[in-house]
């Protein structure tokens, strides 16, 4: 029994001893197991720091270089950038009727300030979106002389064009020309002539139909682009100017009123063409007429083609009998700039034989007496408050046969 005894001890101590052996064993196993688990684990993460500690330096490395491009060539990547959106190259060439070119930039200060081209393909809708702007900044950053702009609404040809060249000649500083034909139709000047390459986008036009205020409106707004443009003169084909450059630059450029012809016409040809439907927006005591050839301001300009409320209304209720080249600006003036109008227009015209349309004077109808008549008008008017005889600057309306006679009268009567 003692000798069972003392082997089972015996038995019970090896056993304890075998398993505390294990034991340590498979601590010693499981920590450097542990160890292992976390030299890898370390040797990992320092592998991705090392990584991203590689991908963070060459991401600041990369926008310093393309900051420092981009600072220096900011205007050429938005030029780009904007032509592509439009669908142009923002560089062309400008090339002179001595067939030498140059490169020109769209979107500099220059092109900004003047467009070289009057090409585009802006809708109707752009176009005024874009000519509507108005800088806040008072002042220019250039030296700015204010030009006029002539714009000429015609079909076709200009058979007046040789007295207007005369007329312009030696004061290319100081205007703008802008000519809307029929659409499709090629204005074909020489290169050498102040018409050249002055057509603007056309579209169709139709006498009576709301499509002639459009093309004023759309000739304005191309003629508003430029920001030197001051004074816009609205002719036909048929215009003749009856003063000199200087005197009609001086006229318009010092004087502190618009010319729109703007009246209260109460029979059938002013009110009777109103419609009531335009109530109340526009009251029948607002509804004015007159002559489509104006003469207006920059800041007045601005207002008529950023106007859309008004403008509606006219191309939604007034048709003939009602025709909207005689009566949207005037009766716009009227209520929203009445004091800044001078109520009459500068261009002479002859109604005595009645009917729609004025007199047209043909080449035997041209004499020194006719043409002193129309300077020295016998009725005075209104200019910067003071009453004056120089009404008229412009007349119509003359045929192609008057052309010569009107140039041999241009420098002994007209002095140009």
């Amino acid at each position: 029994m003692i000798n069972n005894s003392h082997k089972r001890k015996k038995m019970l101590r090896n056993n304890n001893n075998n398993s505390k052996g294990e034991k340590e064993e498979l601590e010693k196993l499981t920590g450097q197991q542990q160890v292992y688990s976390f030299k890898k684990d370390a040797s990992s993460k320092l592998i991705r720091l090392a990584i991203c500690l590689t991908v963070f330096i060459a991401g600041v490395a990369t926008g310093l270089v393309s900051s420092s491009q981009w600072s220096t060539v900011s205007l050429e990547n938005y030029s780009k950038i904007y032509a592509t959106v439009r669908g142009r190259d923002p560089i062309i060439n400008k090339c002179s009727s001595t067939s030498r070119c140059e490169t020109v930039d769209c979107l500099s200060l220059d092109n900004i300030i003047q467009p070289y081209n009057l090409s585009h393909d802006l809708s109707d809708k752009e176009l005024v979106w874009r000519a509507s702007m108005v800088p806040k900044v008072v002042g220019y950053p250039f030296k700015r002389v204010p030009k006029v702009a002539f714009m000429f609404l015609t079909r076709g040809p200009l058979p007046l064009l040789p007295l207007w060249e005369r007329f312009f000649a030696g004061h290319e500083a100081f205007f703008s020309i802008y000519v809307h034909t029929q659409a499709g139709f090629v204005f074909d000047v020489s290169p050498d002539s102040v018409f050249f390459a002055r057509q603007v986008p056309s579209k169709e036009v139709s006498w009576g139909d709301v499509s002639l205020a459009d093309a004023e409106k759309r000739l304005l707004a191309n003629a508003l682009l430029d920001f030197t443009n001051e004074r816009f003169v609205l002719l036909s084909e048929s215009c003749i100017p009856v003063y000199d450059f200087q005197t009609v630059y001086k006229y318009l450029t010092e004087s502190t009123h618009s010319y729109v012809e703007s009246y209260d016409d109460k029979t059938r040809f002013g009110r009777g063409r109103y419609d009531r439907h335009m109530r109340p927006n526009i009251m029948v005591d607002e509804w004015r007429k007159g002559a489509q050839w104006f003469e207006i301001t920059r800041a007045l300009g601005v207002e008529i083609i950023s106007d859309n409320k008004y403008y509606h209304l006219f191309r939604k209720y007034c048709h003939p009998p009602c025709f909207p080249d005689e009566h949207y600006i005037p009766t716009y003036l009227n209520k929203f700039h009445a004091s800044g109008n001078s109520n009459r227009t500068l261009t002479w015209v002859d109604w005595s034989l009645g009917g729609p349309h004025p007199t047209t004077f043909v080449r035997e109808n041209i004499t020194q007496a006719f043409i002193e008549n129309i300077r020295n008008y016998r009725n005075k008017c209104w200019y910067n408050s003071k009453s004056i005889n120089v009404c008229y600057l412009f007349a119509r309306k003359f045929a192609p046969s008057a052309l010569d006679p009107l140039l041999d009268l241009s420098s002994k009567v007209m002095g140009f």
